[in-house]
């Protein structure tokens, strides 16, 4: 398996909307094949803008980018498309699918950019439906389940797209926990971890700062379209970053069993 050691390169990434307003401003990092990042910071900080950006997503007409992505030494515009659905997965904030499918159908569509056979397919399908305990859903349909099960069914999709193991895969993840319960968080991140321990690139966003703390290998912090703070958990989660970035005081203490920064309320 044929991996780049620096899988992620985001150099001097700016959006810019014609009149002034900046969406990110001279964003840099750079992550290594099996990396979590947790991105935070506070509503309007660029988090989505930048996932829109890593995912190719086109910008609007009054939007103006500059920077470079690159993707395994390669840069995202040079990445076929076609090439790119197969190892990079991206799920938004906000899923539309109103169609009367099953869970395990909208499972299926992840596989659509592969060509894998029925076999190879049915198994990666059925192990993200076991990852995501929704197995005992994979017959219901789509449109009558909570928004909890929905949010874990589109995820489950996203497994299964970044299913190319003799490649190097990405996946993308705007606030994947938003609706979810606190049982099923925790089982989400789990199956976060034990992609990125098979070498999957995992940029996530996410509010709960000590969730992100717990389980991102780097933490990128913005504000107003700026790194703040880019670095480990330890770096990042301190009481003076978190009182710039949020406008807000909080004590920072280390977990009693992993020893990871947990926030705190004053």
């Amino acid at each position: 398996m044929s991996i780049s050691t620096q899988a992620l390169g985001v150099t001097a990434l700016s959006i810019h909307i014609k009149g002034g307003k900046s969406l990110l401003d001279d964003v840099s990092f750079e992550l290594n094949a099996g990396e979590v990042l947790a991105v935070i910071g506070p509503n309007g900080a660029g988090k989505t803008s930048l996932l829109k950006a890593l995912s190719g997503e086109s910008v609007s007409a009054d939007e103006q980018c500059s920077g470079k992505i690159s993707y395994a030494d390669r840069l995202l515009e040079a990445w076929p498309q076609a090439e790119r659905a197969q190892q990079l997965a991206v799920l938004p904030q906000l899923s539309l699918l109103n169609f009367p499918y099953t869970v395990e159908e909208v499972v299926q569509l992840g596989r659509i950019p592969h060509s894998t056979g029925q076999r190879v397919d049915g198994e990666l399908v059925g192990q993200a439906l076991a990852q995501l305990d929704l197995n005992d859903l994979r017959s219901r349909l789509y449109t009558e389940l909570s928004g909890g099960e929905k949010q874990r069914t589109q995820l489950a999709r996203a497994l299964v797209q970044s299913g190319c193991p003799d490649k190097q895969r990405y996946l993308l993840l705007d606030e994947p926990t938003a609706s979810l319960d606190l049982g099923h968080q925790q089982q989400l991140m789990q199956a976060i971890r034990q992609l990125a321990s098979q070498g999957v690139v995992v940029v996530i966003i996410l509010h709960d700062v000590s969730l992100a703390a717990r389980y991102g290998d780097k933490l990128l912090a913005l504000k107003k379209g700026k790194v703040l703070a880019f670095g480990s958990a330890e770096d990042v989660v301190t009481e003076s970053v978190m009182h710039e970035l949020y406008d807000v005081d909080v004590k920072v203490m280390p977990h009693p069993e992993t020893g990871k920064p947990v926030v705190l309320g004053v």
